[in-house]
């Protein structure tokens, strides 16, 4: 009899140990839509991210997702100031890092692979290219194992995970990922050296009369006309684009609040603009100019031979295209005087200045050659 009790308390045990775990596909209904706002913010496939997810916490049920929320096993490194566990993975009692919620760990999966230089290349593929990502993970060395590319893409196929590269971000999980992925960035982070101009924004002046988005400062691209303090991300998610194809395409190093009213490119700008120049209504950025006109800020600053963080003075003159004369803007020409001494004569006062003594005479409106001692003479003009 005690042996039945025994056998029908371990069944129930077992049952409910059972119950507990995660299946791969509660794990992909719970984290796809963090997954799918991460492929918006930075460009990682959801579909990567989520196979990535499932083999490193096998499907949310390992120990170290469950006392550290970490979801890609990311070890500390020399970098890391937040939470920590130790965990034993390849050595005993390891560093690892620790997050609030998965969010955090998702977002900082993504900053991760961003922000580390050979993982560079894969943010040149699509998002929908996951067997590019997959064994373009292994080439920069994510993983040891010689089968990770082939296992990620068979969770990938066999869960059809690839269907969430299509996918937009769902209402709501936006600003929480700003949040989350504000917190997770660390110090490998970019930070822009781009100059702010204090003064009224030139883009009211260029396009605060107009009817339409249709005119010559918008070069023909495909743009939203956006205000100031709209969020980055807001705008991606909005337009169904990678938070980092938007970055690149507008010439920008971070995500965050627009400060002040610009074009927003959703495609990458032309390498010319539509006419040959551009004057300065006030002291701008390139980058300013570079909006206002639709032309890729690189290109502009080679076309001027200057800086891209360069200050632009009011009626400069900014070549748009190639192959044009650099243009500055005018500056009134100071006349040169000079103040006869005693015994100086038109002759000597010209050698002196190396003009002639008919030019002298011109500038002076002088009808003979007789001078006084103090007179003031115009010499160059």
């Amino acid at each position: 009899m005690l042996r039945i009790f025994i056998g029908i308390v371990l069944f129930f045990s077992i049952t409910r140990v059972s119950a507990q775990r995660l299946s791969v596909q509660d794990y992909v209904a719970t984290y796809k839509d963090a997954a799918i706002a991460q492929m918006k913010r930075l460009g990682v496939p959801a579909s990567i991210i989520l196979a990535q997810g499932i083999l490193e916490t096998e499907s949310g049920n390992s120990d170290l997702v469950k006392k550290s929320n970490n979801h890609f096993g990311i070890k500390c490194k020399s970098t890391w100031t937040g939470m920590s566990v130790s965990h034993t993975d390849d050595a005993p009692n390891e560093c690892f890092r620790k997050y609030n919620t998965a969010e955090e760990s998702y977002a900082d999966h993504s900053n991760y692979l961003y922000n580390t230089s050979r993982y560079a290349s894969l943010f040149k593929l699509a998002s929908t290219d996951y067997k590019g990502w997959a064994y373009g993970l292994k080439r920069a060395g994510y993983a040891t194992n010689p089968r990770y590319p082939e296992i990620l893409i068979s969770n990938i196929e066999k869960y059809n995970l690839q269907q969430y590269n299509f996918e937009t971000v769902p209402p709501g999980v936006a600003s929480n990922v700003m949040i989350a992925s504000a917190e997770a960035t660390t110090s490998n982070s970019e930070p822009t050296n781009a100059v702010i101009v204090k003064e009224p924004n030139v883009f009211k002046k260029l396009f605060s009369n107009r009817k339409n988005n249709s005119n010559q400062y918008f070069n023909k691209l495909n743009a939203v006309m956006v205000f100031k303090g709209k969020s980055l991300l807001a705008i991606a998610t909005e337009n169904d684009i990678a938070l980092v194809k938007l970055l690149e395409y507008n010439d920008l190093q971070k995500d965050g609040l627009l400060e002040e009213d610009q074009w927003i490119y959703l495609e990458r700008k032309h390498k010319d603009g539509n006419r040959d120049t551009y004057t300065a209504l006030q002291n701008e950025t390139l980058h300013s100019i570079s909006q206002n006109n639709g032309v890729q800020l690189a290109m502009l600053a080679q076309y001027n031979n200057m800086s891209v963080h360069e200050i632009v003075k009011t009626s400069s003159v900014i070549n748009l295209r190639p192959g044009l004369t650099v243009s500055l803007p005018q500056v009134a020409t100071v006349k040169k005087m000079h103040e006869v001494q005693a015994k100086e004569s038109l002759y000597s006062i010209a050698k002196k200045y190396n003009v002639s003594i008919d030019e002298i005479k011109e500038w002076n409106q002088l009808d003979g050659n007789d001078l006084k001692m103090g007179q003031q003479l115009i010499i160059a003009k």
